[in-house]
């Protein structure tokens, strides 16, 4: 074998190696990359009580029941399917019914999403501040962003204890 030979060789079978080993980790991965799983990907799926996962819809209207202590049940849904939810601790300013909510937690026994935090999202129209500033100047500011957000910037999605995910401010 030339040494040419040999060092394609070693190339191949080293980008062989890489590419089984990205399959693997991808394998491994493919429930996790999603964000979230809506009611409906959790009936179909049939998830076991106990595995944590990210769950994400909207509050259903009329839902929201609070108890003793900071607990708080409330049913989210995504159109096809609703799932009830319980919560103890301080939920985030932007939580409300009708919202879009990210929860993490578990199923318990009983199919109730037993959650230890709770994400409010914000809608669309969100913009940082440098963004819309940048928008202007580049006279691509379209006046119904500003309208529908009032004329101030929203705050991004934050958790329970109060703290920003992902915004800029």
């Amino acid at each position: 074998m030339t040494r040419k030979q040999r060092r394609m060789t070693i190339i191949g079978g080293s980008l062989a190696v890489l590419a089984l080993a990205a399959a693997l980790v991808l394998n491994a991965l493919r429930d996790s990359i999603v964000f979230f799983s809506t009611p409906t990907m959790v009936a179909e799926k049939q998830i076991e009580p106990g595995k944590r996962f990210r769950l994400g819809g909207l509050v259903q209207p009329g839902s929201l029941q609070r108890g003793d202590n900071l607990a708080v049940t409330f049913e989210v849904a995504d159109g096809g399917a609703r799932l009830p939810v319980a919560y103890k601790g301080i939920l985030p300013d932007l939580f409300r019914e009708g919202q879009g909510v990210v929860a993490e937690g578990a199923l318990d026994s009983s199919g109730v999403f037993k959650a230890d935090t709770v994400l409010a999202k914000h809608d669309e129209t969100y913009m940082p501040k440098e963004v819309a500033d940048a928008l202007k100047k580049q006279g691509h500011w379209k006046d119904d962003y500003g309208a529908q957000s009032s004329g101030a910037a929203k705050p991004a999605a934050t958790t329970a204890q109060g703290n920003p995910q992902g915004a800029v401010r």
